[in-house]
């Protein structure tokens, strides 16, 4: 059965929408993009409603809610195509709010992630669609489909192009060995001439944001190391790293992240450090334009990837995620 397909952008993904918007057209696939409002009063209360119609529609909602108003306004949007009689209901979520808390790290805390998977499929989502999960067990947390892309198939073409026979990749963290490790072997299984090696930072955190001792396990000296994590956020974290490698004798270090949250002073923190370039991919409106980083920035588009998620949904193919 054929479906119409239509897209609203909630929150501060513009560029993103329409990005999407030109790879799904360059498929020679249509999609109608809606127009929602969005009002914020006085006090903080929000609401949400759309001027399309979506009765029987495959309803696509793009944002990338990393505030709790922005959280809030994506359940309302859920709530209010699911009343106007949606036949699928699917929000892309590029950054998926609270990933960092998949688990209980304290007996009274909560399962944040779990609690937002929870929101969003009980005010009716019927599947997922987002990006680089911070661990995969989030998506035993939902009930429903979750279409989950790789960060890895966004940066390896990058890295290869950067590196040479003399880069090493490293792990921020011993958590972070997994991502890297598949990275590498999709290098490897892409261009088998291409080799390498990793080496794995072993931190202890002292609190939230703080980082106590740092000790590198691996070889790096003369080295060109690229960093390869899921999110920076203030960059407290990231520039200590890029400084512990640095004094062990690497030649150069750059950082790839997925998802650039970028809060508090990351951009200053990052632009006065020693890295030599700092890669992130748009699932945040990272707004190079009003930031001055000298080069250091480099943006890469989650665009392709997303388009290529909606055409297989509205053709009922498999996706290669």
């Amino acid at each position: 059965m054929k479906v119409d397909s239509i897209i609203f952008n909630l929150n501060d993904t513009d560029k993103l929408l329409k990005a999407v918007i030109a790879k799904i057209e360059n498929k020679q696939h249509f999609i109608e993009v809606g127009q929602e409002n969005i009002q914020v009063f006085s006090d903080g209360e929000t609401c949400v409603n759309f001027n399309n119609s979506v009765r029987g529609k495959r309803v696509y909602l793009l944002s990338s809610p990393n505030t709790a108003i922005k959280i809030l306004q994506l359940n309302f949007a859920i709530d209010a195509v699911k009343r106007a009689n949606a036949f699928e209901i699917i929000p892309i979520i590029p950054f998926f709010p609270y990933s960092r808390q998949d688990k209980r790290d304290q007996y009274r805390g909560p399962i944040g992630a779990k609690v937002i998977a929870e929101m969003l499929q009980n005010r009716g989502a019927t599947s997922i669609i987002t990006f680089d999960l911070h661990a995969d067990q989030i998506e035993g947390f939902f009930n429903i489909p979750v279409n989950h892309l790789r960060g890895k198939y966004l940066f390896y073409k990058y890295i290869v192009q950067i590196g040479n026979s003399n880069t090493v990749l490293c792990s921020p963290d011993a958590g972070g060995v997994k991502r890297v490790k598949k990275i590498r072997d999709l290098i490897t299984r892409k261009h088998p001439s291409v080799i390498m090696p990793y080496v794995t930072i072993d931190k202890t955190r002292t609190g939230p944001n703080m980082v106590g001792e740092m000790s590198i396990i691996g070889e790096v000296k003369g080295k060109d190391v690229i960093m390869i994590d899921d999110l920076c956020d203030t960059g407290g974290t990231l520039v200590k790293a890029v400084n512990a490698l640095l004094d062990a004798g690497a030649r150069s270090v750059r950082a790839i992240v997925t998802h650039g949250v970028m809060s508090g002073p990351a951009y200053e923190r990052i632009m006065d450090s020693k890295i030599k370039e700092f890669i992130c991919s748009d699932t945040l409106d990272q707004q190079e334009d009003e930031h001055d980083m000298d080069g250091k920035l480099t943006v890469i588009s989650t665009a392709g990837q997303l388009a290529y998620a909606i055409i297989g949904i509205n053709n009922d193919t498999s996706l290669n995620l």
